[in-house]
């Protein structure tokens, strides 16, 4: 019988990844910005590339290729019966006639990417990247005894991946999770690419407070690192916001923890963290009481690692949990996107 070999593909607002495992852990990675212009199956096309790749450096023919579990920033749609991308963070033209994408140089409402990956591969499982992740920390992670808990991304976006009483939730287009398009604040001037007023996202997320402040997420978290007391306030609000949106969902869920994960969590978690944990305290205490808020076990390859997850044989998981493969992964970054 011939070997099992996986391909993993993360795909995010700012990037790329492709991920070839086999049984004993994952083999190669090679990330690139996610591109953005052309065609609307650019993205596709750019992950069928990235996973050739991903294979040259691990040794293997793409032909060698089981299965391709696919881990991707959202919402979902179909179209014709297969399921693309409608992401604010990809999609240049979901707010038409508007200046916001102006970082979007394309005119994409829909990104084919089931259907381009189905042309070379049989099998293929696309999960938004939150419940990925989630499926990552419970297989492998912080999660494993956490019947009631919730991933958040913090990064380009905000995405969540929610689990109630043991079951991952999906909902009727795999779209579960899309809090961060929940309405905080309607008279807000903060707008999302999704066309929202006063969503989540469009308050704290890394490309809407650089599309409001005209300075990135890094440069403003370093910023209130040093002192920077209007960087501070920046960094206060945004934290206050997702705090409340935590409340909301701890509320909604009767969830027990949160898991969080994303570049602005990962590089700026000690400033983050005793903000998030005063603004769930400040709130109703009997929703409240005991629901921890920690960072994600798996770090920055839980997207990678849930993606393999979604399409790994049973039999592999107990070893792999053992032995934590991942942590020898080497990654390759290419300049170049498209």
């Amino acid at each position: 019988m011939a070997a099992i070999i996986l391909a993993s593909l993360d795909i995010g607002g700012s990037k790329m990844a492709a991920s070839i495992a086999n049984d004993n852990g994952p083999l190669a990675r090679v990330v690139q910005a996610t591109v953005k212009t052309g065609a609307a199956d650019a993205i596709g096309q750019q992950a069928l590339r990235l996973i050739a790749i991903a294979c040259a450096e691990a040794g293997v023919p793409p032909a060698s290729i089981s299965r391709v579990g696919v881990s991707s920033c959202g919402p979902f749609a179909f179209e014709q019966q297969a399921l693309g991308l409608v992401a604010p963070n990809l999609c240049g033209g979901i707010i038409r006639g508007d200046t916001y994408n102006d970082d979007l140089p394309n005119d994409w409402t829909f990104i084919p990417l089931e259907a381009v990956l189905r042309s070379q591969f049989a099998e293929v499982v696309i999960d938004n990247d939150c419940v990925a992740a989630l499926t990552a920390e419970r297989c492998f992670g912080a999660a494993q005894q956490e019947p009631d808990s919730v991933y958040v991304t913090w990064s380009t976006g905000i995405g969540f991946g929610l689990c109630v009483d043991g079951h991952i939730l999906r909902g009727k287009h795999g779209n579960a999770g899309h809090a961060g398009h929940m309405v905080l604040d309607e008279t807000s001037d903060a707008v999302c690419g999704c066309g929202n007023r006063g969503d989540l996202e469009a308050l704290v997320s890394g490309r809407n407070l650089q599309k409001r402040y005209g300075r990135s997420a890094a440069d403003i978290f370093a910023a209130a690192v040093t002192g920077d007391t209007i960087s501070m306030g920046i960094v206060q609000e945004a934290a206050r916001w997702l705090g409340r949106g935590l409340y909301n969902l701890a509320s909604a869920l009767d969830t027990r923890c949160f898991l969080i994960g994303g570049s602005v969590w990962r590089h700026h978690a000690g400033l983050l963290m005793p903000l998030l944990e005063s603004e769930m305290q400040s709130q109703f205490p009997a929703l409240t009481e005991g629901v921890r808020i920690m960072g994600a076990e798996l770090d920055e390859l839980v997207t990678d690692i849930g993606a393999f997850a979604l399409v790994m044989p049973a039999e592999w998981m107990p070893d792999w949990r053992i032995r934590k493969p991942w942590n020898g992964l080497r990654t390759t970054s290419l300049n170049e996107a498209g």
